[in-house]
């Protein structure tokens, strides 16, 4: 007897439990919200591509649940990344959109990491973009030449952010005069600023300024872009690299500009049950695919160019890769 009662006992109990072991990816998920967080202020082109995909990706995801993107930013969206991997639910609930410079913090020994950029479930990016300095039109600066005698004051965010890391690595490595000013929340802000004349420029994605009305007035130029190679878009700007004075610092601005082809990372914390990041991953692909979002991008001048998760792991993966003199060459132009 105690034997068939320990039996029925069991059997109870897997009665129990067996439905919260087998519950399907659309059963977690109904009735469910799935918060899109974003790692910067309200405005910018990082900003417009979260809401984008929190308003398509609803349709694809399994059980249907509602997608509510906030904005927490901070150091460059250092902030939300230190989040994501310590502090947020890992349950599938949560993903955010961090600046493409972060998952290469750790090895550039930035200031208050507290992750580990190869453990995040990355869900791809939605684009790539290039970064661009700008400058007001009336400032001293006004090309690439110019940067060499003449001194350009650029407005930032905060660590990690490509306002901040492009002109302060530029100007450590290729010794052009570069001024940060750092503090504002998120690009939105920075171009307020140099509206304002509280600052003479900023470097900020191509897409973010291409669709300011300053920048179409004319009343700001494009000193140099920035990446590995250029913007068919603006064929006429120079790349930075032609800066480089030798194969160790372009080797560096190499490593550097990698963060380019990372694009707009989207992640959801480490620990999220696979089949959440699948299914995650599936719905960000459909969205990107779907005809709908391609009008409502194409409305709100942004460029879609998907980068899948395994091409990220692999680009960041390379870059940790790097050999140690150009890792050692690239952390003293952030000055570490």
């Amino acid at each position: 007897m105690r034997f068939s009662g320990f039996g029925v006992a069991i059997a109870a109990f897997s009665a129990l439990v067996a439905p919260a072991r087998a519950q399907s990816v659309e059963d977690f998920y109904k009735g469910k919200t799935v918060q899109v967080l974003i790692g910067y202020a309200v405005g910018g082109t990082d900003d417009v591509w979260a809401r984008v995909m929190a308003k398509h990706m609803t349709e694809f995801m399994p059980g249907r649940p509602s997608f509510v993107p906030a904005n927490v930013p901070g150091a460059g969206s250092l902030l939300l990344t230190n989040q994501l991997y310590n502090t947020q639910p890992k349950d599938g609930t949560v993903f955010g959109l961090f600046n493409r410079g972060v998952p290469f913090e750790p090895l550039l020994s930035g200031q208050s990491v507290r992750f580990d950029a190869s453990k995040f479930n990355y869900l791809g990016s939605p684009d790539r973009d290039t970064v661009v300095c700008v400058a007001r039109a009336d400032a001293p600066v006004q090309t690439l030449e110019d940067l060499k005698t003449k001194e350009l004051i650029v407005g930032s965010t905060g660590s990690g952010a490509d306002s901040q890391t492009y002109p302060e690595v530029t100007a450590k490595l290729l010794g052009v005069k570069l001024k940060l000013v750092q503090g504002y929340p998120g690009s939105r802000d920075i171009l307020l600023a140099i509206e304002r004349k509280e600052v003479q420029g900023g470097c900020l994605s191509y897409d973010t300024i291409a669709r300011d009305q300053n920048y179409r007035d004319k009343k700001m130029v494009i000193v140099f872009q920035a990446g590995l190679k250029g913007d068919e878009r603006i064929p006429e700007v120079p790349l930075i690299t032609d800066l480089a004075r030798s194969d160790e610092e372009r080797q560096a601005l190499s490593l550097f500009f990698q963060r380019s082809l990372v694009g707009r990372p989207f992640a959801a914390p480490p620990g999220v049950p696979q089949p959440r990041v699948e299914a995650l991953r599936g719905a960000f692909e459909a969205a990107l695919q779907s005809p709908a979002l391609k009008e409502e991008a194409k409305q709100a001048g942004l460029n879609i160019h998907y980068v899948p998760p395994a091409e990220l792991y692999k680009i960041i993966g390379d870059a940790y890769a790097s050999p140690p003199n150009i890792v050692a060459l690239t952390k003293k132009a952030f000055g570490r």
